[in-house]
């Protein structure tokens, strides 16, 4: 397995935190939750291989190399054990961090993200990276759009900045990225999983079913599942306050204010 590695900002101090952020994304799309959590966790930013000023390997990579990317991120910055909050592809890539690394994860936040990819759905997920290939960036950005937020979000300056990155993308770091999506299914070695997880669902996710997410959990033990009302796919942009509160109850042990 050849790997990269991965850019990575490192802010605060406290307890350890790794975030991991959407496909066609980078580590500065998290609103103001690393600010916030950074006043007691010492928080890691990656960017995905790819994407970001992460580059991209020699030739497409499984779920499984972006994971052991991240977790050689996570030793070359010296961090023990960290909470892994991932979202979306993040959220696919924590899981099988944990899977695959598990001395390299405490704490588990999955959002907005399934537990496998049914058979069904693999070609048209596939697809998505086919189009920029065909097309362009730009020819995936409407839709992306629409999947991502409600429309009554659309026009504001956050969605703009989204745009903008997933036009300066790589065609083939969206499309490998997405050719490892497709074929991702942790869903009958989910039960491996023993530590505290939370997973985290947005009302209104057009990308991943709340019905998703209740799968998901169901297959961890112990997991929780917070759904957040009004939250789209991207809910660390739409619906950042209640998102970031969420996380930091979880991180906290304190009681989630949603359920």
């Amino acid at each position: 397995m050849e790997l990269v590695d991965l850019h990575g900002i490192v802010e605060g101090s406290g307890e350890e935190l790794v975030l991991l952020h959407p496909i066609g994304l980078d580590n500065s799309f998290w609103g103001p939750m690393p600010a916030i959590l950074a006043h007691s966790h010492r928080v890691l930013r990656l960017d995905l291989r790819g994407f970001g000023s992460s580059p991209l390997g020699p030739r497409a990579a499984s779920i499984e190399a972006y994971a052991a990317d991240v977790h050689r991120a996570i030793r070359r910055h010296g961090f023990a054990r960290p909470a892994v909050l991932g979202l979306s592809f993040g959220g696919m890539v924590a899981q099988t961090l944990a899977l695959d690394h598990p001395d390299s994860v405490s704490r588990l936040i999955l959002c907005g993200c399934p537990g496998g990819i049914p058979e069904q759905a693999r070609d048209a997920l596939r697809e998505r990276g086919l189009a920029a290939e065909r097309d362009g960036m730009e020819s995936i950005v409407p839709l992306t759009i629409e999947r991502w937020f409600t429309p009554g979000f659309v026009g504001n300056p956050v969605v703009e900045r989204v745009r903008a990155r997933l036009r300066g993308n790589s065609v083939r770091a969206w499309s490998e990225g997405w050719q490892a999506i497709s074929g991702f299914d942790a869903l009958a070695r989910l039960g491996a999983i023993n530590v505290p997880t939370l997973v985290v669902a947005g009302e209104h996710d057009a990308a991943t079913s709340p019905a998703a997410s209740a799968a998901l959990a169901a297959a961890i033990p112990g997991a929780r599942v917070a759904t957040l009302p009004g939250a789209p796919h991207m809910m660390q942009l739409e619906s950042s306050g209640l998102f970031t509160e969420t996380v930091g109850d979880f991180l906290a042990g304190r009681p989630l204010g949603v359920g």
